[in-house]
């Protein structure tokens, strides 16, 4: 279940989403297969070989890409979201959600549960 979002908010990630950007769109989220996680980031493109590539390049395996019709998206849970959201400067996707960025080698309280939800690859 998503909330914490706007009507206007999905409607401008869905419009960048179509122009083949990679967008992002962090809201609350409840799922009982990953305790513990609140948040999640949908990192989409309509453009899915640039997206398989943006994946590549932050450590994703594109396998896990969402392929939903026009709005394909790969989403971001637990320290993989921070890293990510902190490494394309979306620091008011972290302010807002309250997502912080752990020290090297550790990966937070709850996000040990979301790991799986984002498969490296090696």
């Amino acid at each position: 279940m998503a909330f914490g979002i706007t009507r206007k908010e999905m409607r401008e990630w869905k419009e960048r989403v179509l122009r083949g950007e990679i967008a992002f769109l962090t809201h609350y989220w409840l799922d009982e297969r990953f305790p513990g996680v609140r948040t999640v980031t949908k990192a989409g493109c309509s453009d899915l070989d640039k997206l398989a590539a943006w994946c590549r390049e932050n450590g994703l395996n594109p396998a896990y890409i969402h392929k939903r019709e026009e709005y394909p998206h790969f989403d971001l849970i637990g320290y993989k979201q921070a890293e990510i959201l902190q490494k394309e400067g979306r620091y008011d996707h972290m302010e807002r959600f309250g997502i912080r960025t752990f020290g090297a080698g550790t990966r937070g309280d709850g996000d040990l549960a979301g790991e799986k939800a984002w498969q490296q690859t090696d």
